[in-house]
């Protein structure tokens, strides 16, 4: 009888409760008021969510910012030059709706909160879209949050000037009210310990020249990155309780580019959310998103009561 070949499975997978259980004694630092400031509209996750899904995952990312920033010691003896501080950068990525700012806003929280007090900065990929004018000239306004709506070269400088240690850099400044970059509008990053990117596509890594010339991703630049996923009908469920929530909300201010959803029916709002996330955020989702899944280090899966239910840790 023929002997199996061993199955090379890249991830460690961990049900909730073993995975909460390497928090070991990582101390909670924060509130059940700071969780309910922190989570996105149509995120519930609770104290308790957060201390076993996040408390796991800052004590293993000090170990990594640790064994980074010994490699970064190393090479700067070895090759003989000055030695700077080079930011640990972290990605989360993941489908609209999924909750991917709830997670890079209570990471930070925490990250802050470490005993050294790091600085801990948090930037969205959305200052980097092309402005509406662009993608309207461009005939690629309905395809706004698919790769080609970005301005990838500005990001990937961004990512690079971050970890080179330069000071001042730029981000853009995207507004979800007027639903657009907001010109000559720009906050500043001064050389954090640590930078928390959130995005759409942050794990995608583009084409390869044919001609093998050297070419960089925004990939390239993240230290440890983290995919939060979930079934497509669950993430259809979110996007349309989200979309209602901000009809009652935000999408009434008379500033707002949503304005007019605010003024149809429910029976109308819900057809035309429907179409945005079937003509939209689902084909990029699969086409885009989701095949970046397997590069990420860690894979946090939600149930469709928008809880982490499992988690997958790279080993190679």
């Amino acid at each position: 009888m023929a002997k199996r070949k061993p199955v090379l499975a890249p991830y460690h997978h961990f049900t909730k409760a073993q995975w909460g259980a390497l928090r070991a004694d990582e101390p909670m630092t924060l509130t059940r008021e700071d969780i309910s400031r922190l989570r996105t509209l149509s995120d519930p996750i609770s104290l308790e969510e957060a201390e076993e899904t996040y408390l796991p995952l800052t004590r293993l990312l000090s170990f990594y910012v640790e064994a980074i920033q010994n490699l970064h010691s190393v090479s700067t003896r070895f090759l003989e030059t000055r030695d700077h501080k080079v930011p640990f950068i972290i990605g989360v990525a993941g489908s609209v709706a999924v909750g991917k700012s709830t997670t890079a806003r209570i990471l930070q929280a925490l990250l802050q909160r470490w005993p050294a007090s790091p600085k801990v900065d948090l930037v969205t990929t959305d200052g980097f879209l092309h402005p509406n004018a662009e993608l309207e000239k461009r005939g690629i306004m309905a395809r706004k949050g698919f790769p080609e709506s970005y301005d990838r070269a500005r990001f990937v400088q961004f990512l690079a000037d971050i970890k080179s240690g330069k000071t001042n850099v730029k981000v853009p400044v995207y507004s979800h009210m007027v639903y657009d970059v907001v010109p000559d509008s720009e906050v500043t990053i001064e050389q954090p310990d640590i930078l928390i990117v959130e995005g759409l596509n942050i794990l995608q890594p583009g084409e390869l020249p044919k001609n093998g010339a050297p070419i960089l991703f925004a990939s390239d630049f993240i230290d440890f990155s983290i995919y939060i996923d979930a079934e497509v009908d669950d993430l259809e469920a979110w996007f349309m309780e989200r979309f209602f929530r901000l009809r009652e909300t935000a999408f009434k201010d008379p500033t707002s580019f949503f304005r007019r959803f605010a003024e149809m029916s429910e029976e109308e709002a819900g057809e035309f959310g429907r179409m945005v996330w079937r003509t939209i955020n689902l084909p990029n989702l699969l086409d885009n998103v989701l095949p970046t899944r397997g590069r990420a280090d860690l894979i946090l899966k939600k149930g469709k009561s928008h809880h982490i239910e499992d988690v997958k840790l790279r080993r190679v």
